[in-house]
């Protein structure tokens, strides 16, 4: 069975929308600096922070992509983009953008320590609500 986290804009969040290009930015951003953090250290930390692939299919071109793996410890992790509709408590409604971040059945450990470490990096880059896989919620908006 999948597991789902999503990352999502609430009203006090970095952006109120974002597209899978801007996603897929933050990821090659990710990439940069853990390369960096590598030089610093002399050794090849970027293989290992970020061991995947950025792969898009036709299908799925502008609302979802996957990270792609052929390490013995990685296989792959899903991530897409989306709205939801939210009723807020005094009745009005509002839509509010989401990633969504998938482990497919295929999925190992690696993946999900992978996938964790990514969405929080993602929520604190976008100021968003992080809903875990394991469903519990870290807020990285600043609350009143």
């Amino acid at each position: 069975m999948a597991e789902n986290a999503f990352i999502k804009l609430v009203p006090s969040s970095a952006k109120q929308t974002i597209s899978i290009e801007e996603v897929k930015e933050l990821f090659h951003f990710y990439k940069d600096i853990t390369a960096k953090t590598g030089d610093q250290l002399n050794w090849q930390y970027g293989e290992s922070a970020f061991p995947y692939e950025i792969k898009e299919t036709n299908e799925g071109k502008g609302s979802w992509f996957y990270l792609y793996s052929d390490h013995d410890r990685y296989r792959a992790i899903l991530l897409g983009i989306d709205k939801e509709t939210i009723r807020e408590e005094n009745g009005q409604e509002r839509e509010q953008s989401y990633i969504q971040v998938t482990l497919p059945e295929q999925s190992t450990f690696g993946d999900k320590g992978k996938a964790n470490e990514f969405c929080k990096f993602l929520a604190k880059k976008l100021q968003g609500e992080l809903h875990l896989f394991n469903e519990r919620v870290m807020y990285y908006y600043p609350r009143k």
